[in-house]
């Protein structure tokens, strides 16, 4: 091959690298600049139309790094098992969040807590509960249940049905939601949104199933979320407040 050939073969390649580089990172600083970095949400939450509990939830991102908490206050008779405080913490990337490590307590009950850390550099995902410690292999795109919210929020659903890995810190499985209707206009004391209407895909789900309401024009935050227990009791979570900056 001749100098001059070779040389510009060496070029093309470099060239090749630098857009692709490029391309990553426009497509992480776009996600960045159109997401929020820091949202707070308030709700009100019902146990079968009684009132039941105020949650309170943060996103914060500093840089390539997001912390999630969510923190639940019950009222009445459920204010005595204590706060409970679910944690998710780590990357934004071209992919939206990547999760490092997740933790869940109920007040001052050790023996409810559980944890899940993520190694995404040998795909294993280690869950601990009740002391004991688990390890699955870790599924690409993987959430916890603290951030997988938020992930719509950096790429909101656009097929008919959209599925995720999530781990509750104590398993692992995928869930698929299915978009039930468009455009559904809800009013609640945080204000008027148009949103997006999701609910379990599965027709055995098996309990504790959720539907959610996303508002379209406010980077589809859950306005409104619907949990049905496997006891039959449904727990109905309404935003109160947002704040996005």
């Amino acid at each position: 091959m001749k100098p001059q050939r070779l040389w510009c073969s060496i070029k093309d390649i470099v060239k090749f690298v630098l857009i692709g580089f490029l391309a990553s990172f426009l497509v992480i600083a776009n996600i960045a600049f159109a997401a929020p970095k820091n949202v707070t949400l308030t709700y009100q939450a019902t146990r079968n139309g009684k009132p039941f509990a105020k949650v309170t939830e943060t996103f914060k991102q500093t840089g390539d790094q997001y912390v999630i908490e969510s923190v639940t206050e019950g009222v009445g008779l459920a204010a005595l098992f204590g706060k409970r405080i679910l944690k998710s913490e780590g990357l934004v990337t071209a992919e939206g969040l990547q999760p490092r490590h997740f933790e869940q307590h109920q007040g001052d009950n050790e023996k409810k807590t559980v944890y899940a850390d993520f190694d995404w550099i040998v795909n294993q995902l280690s869950m601990k509960n009740k002391g004991n410690l688990t390890t699955e292999p870790l599924a690409k795109g993987t959430q916890d249940v603290a951030s997988f919210p938020y992930q719509w929020m950096l790429f909101p659903p656009k097929s008919d049905e959209v599925s995720l890995p999530i781990t509750t810190g104590k398993k692992q499985r995928v869930y698929s939601y299915k978009i039930v209707e468009r455009d559904v206009s809800l009013t609640v004391d945080a204000g008027q949104f148009n949103t997006m209407h999701l609910s379990n895909a599965s027709e055995n789900g098996g309990g504790n199933e959720k539907e959610f309401w996303l508002a379209v024009e406010r980077f589809y935050l859950p306005v409104k979320i619907i949990m049905r227990e496997e006891s039959g009791a449904i727990i109905e979570q309404t935003l109160t407040s947002i704040d996005m900056q």
